[in-house]
């Protein structure tokens, strides 16, 4: 079986034959996949996501810490959210390499897949552990009517 390189420049035919894009329907016509623009913009919406969970992970924290250590779950959820946190912290930075380096660059695909791979897996830990923050719960503090 032979192997065939293909270039990233939108074309679907292996034969270099793009299709012609429709005139007349208000439609831009296409033009060559930019890796480097996708990528980049793929990296930015990635990282907003992160921010929200970031965001949402620092106000359960503060939650938690408003309950102090009477709280049953207190030690479990400071704990999971200190490190959803800090891995948090590591993606956004490794996003910030990937976007850094140049996809046209062959020479630094080996250590971008490997950095994306990481990445995914780190992600993958944040999901699983930011499901069980959910599932001990983390719950404002009730107002005192006191005060």
């Amino acid at each position: 079986m032979a192997t065939e390189n293909y270039e990233m420049t939108g074309d679907a035919e292996p034969n270099g034959e793009a299709e012609v894009p429709l005139r007349g329907n208000g439609r831009r016509p296409q033009r060559p996949l930019n890796m480097n623009h996708y990528a980049n913009k793929k990296s930015a919406a990635e990282s907003m996501l992160d921010v929200a969970l970031l965001m949402a992970n620092a106000s359960q924290l503060k939650a938690v810490l408003g309950q102090g250590p009477g709280f049953s779950f207190y030690v479990p959820l400071i704990t999971l959210i200190s490190i959803s946190l800090i891995l948090q912290i590591i993606v956004g930075v490794m996003l910030i390499f990937i976007v850094k380096w140049n996809l046209n660059d062959e020479s630094t695909h080996y250590k971008l897949n490997i950095l994306e791979n990481t990445a995914t897996a780190f992600v993958f830990v944040i999901v699983v552990v930011n499901v069980f923050i959910t599932a001990f719960g983390v719950q404002q503090p009730a107002p005192n009517p006191s005060s």
